[in-house]
């Protein structure tokens, strides 16, 4: 008897995860995306050699911030601890550009930047195709600055734009 209302109980919390575990599953890697940003936004500052990365830099530091703040407020909302460090890729690249300067880090940096933010607005833009939900809200609200980074990225690739 305690086995039927132990399964009849578990049940409705089984659909709940499932049904919410693809925004759980995308708010833990924004913030790990974020967490990466900043550092790496950081790194720029430091060992950028022209001042369009070194500004670019800045300018990842202080978006990812906030944009890290409104994930941990969301993970908070729907169950999820938010991790504290970017994840294993992302400790990788910063590793790889942090043993970079002068304009061996700044051409790196920048073909990182553009690659990353691309991918990181695909992911966004499925993610907040989803409806009434505080991770796909979130992705909306976020994607007009990650749109913003990926045009700043793409103009320090292109050497005539400086």
């Amino acid at each position: 008897m305690s086995f039927v209302v132990a399964t009849v109980l578990s049940a409705p919390a089984t659909g709940a995860w499932a049904k919410d575990s693809a925004g759980q599953a995308f708010i833990k890697k924004a913030i790990e995306g974020n967490l990466s940003e900043v550092s790496v936004g950081q790194l720029a500052q430091q060992k950028g050699s022209s001042d369009g990365v070194r500004n670019f830099g800045r300018q990842l530091e202080t978006d990812h911030s906030t944009a890290n703040q409104q994930a941990i407020s969301v993970a908070n909302s729907i169950g999820v601890t938010p991790p504290t460090e970017p994840g294993k890729q992302q400790k990788a690249v910063y590793q790889k550009l942090s043993k970079l300067s002068g304009e061996a880090f700044d051409r790196e940096f920048v073909k990182d930047m553009v690659a990353d933010h691309k991918k990181d607005i695909a992911e966004y833009q499925q993610e907040a195709k989803r409806q009434n939900d505080p991770a796909a809200n979130y992705a909306s609200q976020t994607l007009p600055t990650l749109q913003n980074h990926l045009q700043m990225a793409q103009s320090l690739s292109n050497p005539k734009t400086q």
